[in-house]
């Protein structure tokens, strides 16, 4: 079966729904769950969900997170490799407002003890996947050595640069054959690489040709993927390199969802774009952006992170076939 490998975090999330997300120096009363995520794990739990068989190369420590990092993976059919880490398994605290918007804080733990050299160590299972996906909770050197060792094995790279205040280079934008921001990750990346100020609120409404040349700009050489919300997202080719599609850019619209929670729903999304590369290999990439969009919607509709990941039976129930 087509592999996709991940290389991110692994969190155990804290998260409170509150009716409104708590102002400064404001105390609410809310309710409080627990669950496994981290944007790196959230997306292996999405592709395996999806139907790709996963692998996840991530850092824990040694204590009740990291033990339910290898229990989870084992329960959802994902070959773990995990690096022991000194620190304890990384966190984060969530809030939850009744419109299913979030705040997130999060404490890296042994996600920030990832290192290059146990990514290269996992290179069997990077040089035979289909497609590589990273994120940035965790060292860049270390998503650098992931997506490094896939290029030169010809596999498929896909970056999703969030959170967007995590130090995104050119060493990994050169690597980078798929590039997937949201609003905000890309009006930053702009600022940083590019020296345009876009306020990221203008985005969605943007001139097609315009936001094209941006992301060209910004990713000269491979495809953006710029993810709007309940705008759906926008996808950018390079002119000679379309994917089967039959334009250099177009939208594509959100699928209709009853949102409960919207924590998590990028990396559904992220996580499914990379499942469906890896099993329809020559399929148009339209196709495959709308597959991750339905992935990502229904995964509003549950609370939590990494449990609220639909399957792709699910997904077909909802939305119709693929």
């Amino acid at each position: 079966m087509p592999r996709v490998v991940v290389a991110g975090s692994f969190n155990v999330d804290h998260a409170w729904h509150c009716t409104a997300l708590p102002r400064p120096g404001e105390t609410l009363a809310g309710t409080y769950m627990t669950g496994p995520g981290g944007k790196g794990f959230n997306q292996a739990v999405a592709a395996a969900a999806a139907g790709a068989a996963t692998t996840f190369v991530c850092a824990l420590g040694k204590d009740e997170g990291g033990r339910l990092a290898h229990r989870l993976a084992a329960e959802r059919g994902i070959d773990l490799r995990a690096q022991d880490a000194a620190a304890a398994t990384g966190t984060a605290g969530i809030f939850v407002g009744a419109d299913g918007g979030n705040s997130i804080v999060i404490g890296p733990g042994a996600n920030a003890g990832l290192t290059p050299d146990f990514v290269a160590a996992q290179g069997d299972a990077i040089a035979s996947a289909a497609v590589v996906l990273a994120q940035l909770e965790s060292p860049v050197d270390a998503i650098v050595e992931a997506l490094r060792l896939a290029r030169a094995s010809g596999v498929h790279t896909v970056l999703n640069p969030a959170p967007a205040n995590a130090a995104c280079d050119r060493a990994l934008l050169a690597v980078a054959e798929i590039l997937t921001p949201n609003e905000t990750e890309f009006a930053a990346l702009l600022a940083r690489h590019c020296g345009d100020r876009v306020d990221p609120a203008a985005l969605a409404p943007m001139d097609g040709e315009r936001l094209h040349r941006l992301c060209r700009t910004l990713l000269p050489r491979g495809t953006v993927v710029l993810t709007l919300g309940a705008a759906g997202c926008f996808v950018s080719h390079r002119e000679d390199s379309l994917r089967g599609d039959g334009a250099a850019h177009y939208r594509c619209p959100a699928a209709a969802a009853r949102v409960v929670d919207t924590t998590g729903a990028g990396d559904a999304f992220n996580g499914a774009l990379a499942a469906s590369l890896a099993l329809h290999p020559g399929q148009p990439f339209a196709a495959v952006v709308r597959q991750a969009t339905r992935f990502a919607a229904l995964s509003t509709e549950r609370p939590g992170a990494a449990a609220a990941m639909p399957t792709a039976a699910e997904v077909e129930s909802r939305y119709g076939p693929a």
